[in-house]
């Protein structure tokens, strides 16, 4: 097993295993991949340690926010929304749809925010 960025991956095709990494996406693998010229079939074990390297690399020069960090980015930024008194900030520290969704029958669905202590 390998782990990277706070994520362990298990034993399964490598563009699968690094789209479960938070914020990391198909579109974003499937262009590491290519410039590096992996092929999408292989393996998380068979990855040598080169090949790792690398791409910790290439994924470090795509300049995005990864796992915990991106997670603390939306959590400050819905914490932003709180302090200025924004309806949308409101709406979603209720668990209410913020945009513009049905309430009478659906609200149910309204995507929930994770709360976590950030200081």
């Amino acid at each position: 097993m390998i782990f990277l960025f706070e994520i362990e991956l298990k034993n399964k095709p490598i563009n699968l295993a690094f789209q479960s990494i938070f914020g990391l996406g198909f579109k974003n693998i499937s262009l590491v991949f290519k410039k590096l010229g992996f092929c999408q079939n292989l393996k998380v074990e068979n990855l040598s340690k080169k090949q790792i390297s690398s791409l910790i690399k290439k994924i470090n020069s795509l300049n995005i926010l990864l796992a915990n960090d991106l997670l603390k980015f939306k959590l400050l930024n819905f914490n932003k929304l709180i302090s200025i008194k924004s309806i949308k900030g409101y709406r979603k520290s209720i668990g209410l749809p913020v945009r513009g969704q049905r309430t009478h029958t659906n609200a149910k669905t309204a995507r929930k925010m994770k709360f976590l202590n950030i200081k």
